[in-house]
């Protein structure tokens, strides 16, 4: 009888342990692996404009490998660092240090890792300049963002954006090894997209926020005062991506792309603060979901308008 208690217990045991694929998925989900699609559209189309041309593949390669890493080296430590808040967050409750399949310990040497890796990877396979701004990257996120600004001020992921702003100064630099007008001023537009991308987010999930007193602006103002913050950005953003076709010389392609993905954009901005004013349900993640595909078809023109002769 005790056998069989024994050997019940056993396969308990090895049933609730992580098989290896299970463990691997939790790792790559602590990277958030959707952020790291933002990163290749950002990175690659830059590289080209960089070129003004197809750039060499392996180095292509190199720099994603590189940035992927130091996006979720970056991504790891801010898990790290949130697990306390994302336990009661909804949105959150399923991360690997929540459920418990990553250890705090596992998680803080894995984040690490992806630091030291990233920037030794891009200093000898592509520049020193490169694997700085990387470095620099992970900095801002993890001690400027996370530690410092998100819990203490509704301007946190204004300032604390500054960090997914860097893939196109790396991609830049990885192709030229300088730095250059036309990759500041996407830099700049990519600064002035994250709040408006970010905050209608906020709105949606205002009473997890508001739970845990982490004061996004989407859970600390009305929704016509996030509304109008997030058309202010909108229209900025716009005027911004058009500064770069008199400073990089952007054909047709883009400049049309640029107007018109530009419109549809500040469009669904002014909707989302008509609605709040009138009092009916604001759907916030229309403007979350049109920023996304907004920023990707920007990106897309800027990689498509090198490769064309007009």
């Amino acid at each position: 009888m005790d056998i069989t208690s024994t050997v019940g217990t056993d396969a308990t045991v090895r049933d609730t342990r992580p098989s290896f694929g299970r463990a691997v998925r939790a790792y790559v989900a602590l990277m958030k692996p959707r952020v790291l699609e933002l990163l290749l559209v950002t990175t690659v189309p830059v590289m080209i404009l960089a070129q003004g041309g197809l750039p060499d593949i392996w180095l292509v390669l190199a720099t994603v490998i590189g940035g992927t890493a130091s996006a979720g080296s970056a991504a790891a430590f801010n898990m790290y660092l949130d697990r306390d808040i994302d336990a009661h967050m909804q949105r959150t409750v399923n991360r690997p240090l929540v459920t418990g399949e990553v250890s705090p310990r596992g998680a803080l040497i894995f984040a690490w890792s992806l630091a030291v890796f990233s920037t030794v990877w891009l200093w000898a396979t592509t520049n020193a300049l490169a694997a700085a701004l990387s470095a620099g990257a992970i900095f801002f996120y993890v001690v400027i963002y996370t530690m410092i600004l998100k819990r203490r001020t509704e301007q946190n992921i204004v300032w604390g954006g500054i960090a997914g702003c860097f893939p196109v100064v790396i991609g830049w630099s990885a192709v030229t090894g300088s730095l250059a007008w036309p990759p500041v001023i996407l830099f700049a537009l990519v600064f002035l997209w994250t709040p408006p991308h970010y905050w209608p987010l906020s709105m949606k999930y205002k009473d997890q926020y508001e739970e845990v007193q982490v004061p996004m602006l989407g859970a600390t103002r009305a929704g016509s005062q996030v509304g109008l913050q997030v058309i202010l950005y909108a229209w900025a953003t716009v005027a911004c991506s058009l500064l770069l076709i008199p400073v990089a010389g952007m054909g047709v392609v883009y400049t049309v792309s640029a107007l018109v993905f530009g419109g549809w954009f500040i469009y669904e901005s002014h909707r989302l603060y008509t609605r709040a004013v009138r009092g009916t349900e604001p759907r916030p993640m229309r403007v979350f979901h049109a920023s996304i595909t907004y920023l990707t078809l920007l990106f897309v023109a800027i990689a498509v308008d090198p490769l064309l002769p007009w």
